[in-house]
């Protein structure tokens, strides 16, 4: 590293210090190791900050770092299965506070990127940006061939900016973590690791512009709904050109109104649009929000914007069938099934604990109309539970859960009669039939049969080895029993008392003995100038009252 990167950096580190303070998280600077800033809040601010939330606290940190601090929160806020819901509700209200860069900037990059004088690339180029955000600007251009375009142009230098804060990040969440515990808890480090990888796919257009041709692929089985076509020739990494395409945004509806759009068609077309994507293909836009979504003159659905997209793995989708299944069935072992099949229930997890709030989230739903069921907060109901119990779900399935929540807003504001259940029956349905297709059965069986001949060509070996074993008395046993060192805690201690307790009654037979043979031979139970009778009955009195104490106090 350079003298100058570390320099950026040490102004860096200094900037969250200050951050940290002034929104009430001065306690972290030393906890992280952070450089002492010698900021001191005066009474009024630090009252301010006091009737501040700790998620509005964090809300406010996270937008005064910028456009890197505040992608972060905007990806964490689909995490509810790490975040409490308080931080999550703040993280959704994330804004960028960005001032839009020059034209001029724009034009040095555009050029850079594609090789040629921006006059020699298009026709027309408006110097004025359609749309201005953290990492990019949209400007509205015109080929030579008089095809209208958009561009998106990447901010200047904010790459190296992203992974400069990105680098200080991974630093402190290594640092957390071996420091605080509630930082191990919520695994900051992989969480930061996997926002950090979601970033940086956002910051090559060439990956966006490859998304929305995968998306034009599948959206060619959909009726009404279209997707840009990119224009290779005049896009890059920094630099992405497509069709420009005109119309209102879905959340307009005073305008579609006007307009005459049938607003039942168009969320019915856009709900039909996500769950193709979700269960039919396994990839899907992972930000649908209005914004996003344009409605064309003639009633056609467009797709804008493929930075943040969502995978599933065909089992994936068959875990999510189950549970949509589970809930619709009011089945709580169906339930946990699909949670054990989408996320890794840690072997601490109470069982019993978890079936309760099962059972209360199944509850919810019981003779509940499916026209009345939210699929989106039936997901992040589901992710809270997980939360609480410390099960980790996969991040293509939080984004869903996202996906899921922002298409209900829209369609609710659409049309608020419209089910999305109603939408997702039949593609559930063929879900089912297909995870009940021996067809598909069969070709499972033939992918894993490789493994399967494998291991049969392995047994032969192994059986010999355990065999070897056995004949020469090697063969080891290894039980795994829950809770076994409480149990054998509590047999160590009902040993040490059987063994007290048959002492006592030797030492108290003895003691008889002697009482006995005094008696007998009429002599002193003194031995020794030792009175022993009256010692050893002191001795008795005190053990038998000791173990009296340990058996009730065990219960």
């Amino acid at each position: 590293m350079s003298i100058k990167s570390k320099f950026r950096h040490l102004q860096r580190y200094r900037e969250i210090a200050i951050a940290f303070v002034r929104n009430g998280f001065g306690y972290l600077v030393k906890d992280l190791g952070l450089p002492d800033t010698g900021l001191l809040l005066h009474g009024g601010e630090r009252q301010d900050i006091r009737k501040r939330g700790v998620g509005e606290r964090l809300r406010m940190f996270l937008e005064e770092l910028g456009p890197t601090f505040v992608k972060l929160g905007q990806m964490a806020s689909i995490r509810p299965d790490l975040i409490p819901a308080g931080i999550i509700a703040e993280l959704e209200r994330l804004q960028d506070h960005v001032q839009p860069f020059s034209y001029l900037e724009a034009v040095h990059i555009i050029e850079d990127e594609l090789g040629s004088p921006i006059e020699r690339l298009f026709a027309e180029f408006s110097e004025v940006p359609l749309a201005s955000a953290s990492i990019g600007q949209v400007y509205r251009a015109k080929l030579m061939d008089g095809t209208h375009v958009a561009v998106k142009v990447q901010r200047p230098y904010i790459q190296k900016v992203i992974e400069t804060d990105l680098d200080i990040l991974s630093e402190l969440a290594r640092v957390a973590e071996n420091r605080l515990e509630w930082a191990r808890n919520y695994r900051l480090r992989d969480m930061m690791d996997e926002i950090s990888r979601a970033l940086r796919a956002e910051l090559d257009y060439g990956l966006e512009a490859r998304n929305a041709e995968r998306f034009a692929q599948q959206s060619s089985k959909l009726d009404g709904v279209i997707i840009p076509a990119i224009y290779w020739e005049y896009s890059s990494k920094l630099v992405l050109t497509m069709d420009y395409v005109e119309g209102i945004k879905l959340s307009d509806r005073e305008r579609l109104d006007e307009e005459g759009h049938n607003c039942k068609k168009l969320a019915e077309r856009y709900s039909k649009a996500i769950f193709h994507q979700v269960l039919v293909d396994g990839f899907f836009h992972g930000d649908p929000h209005p914004g996003n979504m344009l409605a064309l003159p003639d009633g056609t659905l467009a797709f804008l914007d493929f930075g943040m997209v969502g995978r599933l793995s065909p089992d994936m989708k068959q875990h999510f069938a189950t549970f949509v299944i589970g809930l619709r069935n009011q089945s709580t072992s169906t339930i946990i099934r699909a949670i054990n099949g989408m996320g890794f229930i840690p072997e601490d997890t109470n069982r019993k604990a978890l079936r309760a709030d099962v059972d209360e989230m199944r509850d919810k739903y019981y003779e509940v109309p499916l026209s009345q069921v939210k699929l989106g907060e039936s997901v992040n109901e589901l992710f809270a539970l997980a939360f609480r119990h410390g099960i980790r779900i996969p991040s293509e399935l939080t984004l869903l859960g996202k996906t899921f929540l922002t298409m209900e807003g829209v369609v609710t504001a659409l049309d608020p009669e419209f089910s999305v259940f109603d939408v997702a029956e039949p593609f559930g349905r063929k879900l089912v039939m297909e995870k009940l297709d021996p067809r598909r059965l069969a070709r499972k069986w033939m992918d894993d049969l490789p493994d399967y001949l494998e291991l049969l060509s392995d047994l032969p070996l192994s059986l010999r080895s355990v065999l070897n074993s056995m004949r020469k008395g090697r063969l080891g046993l290894d039980l795994a029993i829950p809770e076994l060192n409480a149990v054998l805690k509590k047999m160590d201690q009902i040993s040490n008392r059987l063994s007290l307790s048959i002492v006592l009654l030797s030492f108290s037979i003895i003691m008889v003995g002697l009482i006995i043979g005094s008696s007998m031979g009429h002599q002193s139970t003194v031995l020794w100038n030792i009175p022993a009778i009256e010692i050893g009955f002191g001795i008795a009195t005190v053990l038998f009252v000791w173990l009296i104490v340990a058996i009730i106090r065990s219960r």
